[in-house]
């Protein structure tokens, strides 16, 4: 078995949720995800806790889903889907779609503390939180995701640029682009993160939660929950020769297409 894939610590009114698989750059297994809605809802259900921090474990914030890694494989062999279209619908409705509305609305503020690679699904993890603050040296890479808010996180032209080219977003571009809120060294990450919060902690929690929820509200009613749902299908239609191919029982890459057209432009 695998150690804690995901860490919980409490700091007076913060509270800190690690991923804890830096070995394999933070990908999200069903279990990490098991375990970080676990200590979400821990975080949500503490009255002393008023904000929310997420960071990761080691150099790299999160590389996105796991694709196949040992621990991934036997948790899918002991507890599977049912194998089927539908059945690979469902997993990726539940595990992030489903979690991921769930802790955009979480009812404190939340914030992303991202180093390193946030790639595909780290992207969804950050823009899930309020807030990202990020070291100098983050790269982000969006896709046709299952939670798909980049037409919401950056102007649509540009949201249009980056996902025709699969391009790294580094830092600074996106602290331009209004996705990032605040860009400081790598060694000064934590400790930013840290004081950030601890000021938003001064607030009045009922304020934070009214504030939150009214910005919410606001991009609810210009249709982003409904957005995000609609465009799972549009991301499974996507997907679905890989689909066939799992079904078929072929091996699958070590990482999707778009993730080594960006590499190679990082490359040259």
């Amino acid at each position: 078995m695998e150690e804690k894939t995901v860490l919980y610590e409490k700091h007076d009114r913060v509270a800190r949720v690690i991923l804890n698989r830096p070995r394999y750059r933070n990908a999200q297994s069903r279990r990490l995800l098991e375990e970080m809605d676990d200590a979400f809802a821990t975080a949500n259900a503490d009255d002393d806790v008023r904000v929310i921090i997420l960071s990761g474990a080691g150099d790299n914030f999160c590389s996105g889903h796991d694709l196949g890694t040992p621990e991934e494989k036997e948790d899918q062999q002991r507890r599977p889907f049912p194998n089927s279209v539908r059945g690979e619908y469902a997993r990726s409705r539940q595990l992030f779609v489903d979690n991921t509305l769930r802790w955009r609305d979480l009812d404190k503020p939340t914030i992303a503390q991202v180093q390193g690679l946030c790639i595909f699904g780290g992207w969804m993890f950050a823009a899930a939180m309020d807030l990202i603050v990020a070291s100098d040296d983050a790269k982000f890479l969006p896709a046709l995701l299952q939670y798909f808010s980049i037409p919401w996180d950056m102007p649509p032209r540009k949201a249009k640029e980056i996902l025709f080219q699969s391009r790294f977003v580094d830092a600074d571009e996106a602290c331009r682009l209004g996705f990032v809120n605040l860009v400081v060294p790598r060694a000064e990450l934590e400790a930013e993160t840290m004081a950030l919060a601890n000021r938003i902690a001064e607030s009045d929690r009922f304020t934070l939660r009214m504030v939150k929820w009214a910005v919410n509200s606001a991009q609810d009613a210009m249709g982003f929950s409904t957005a995000i749902r609609n465009a799972h299908s549009h991301h499974m239609v996507l997907g679905i020769g890989s689909v066939i191919a799992k079904l078929e029982g072929k091996e699958l890459p070590n990482r999707m297409p778009g993730v080594d057209q960006a590499l190679k432009k990082v490359k040259k």
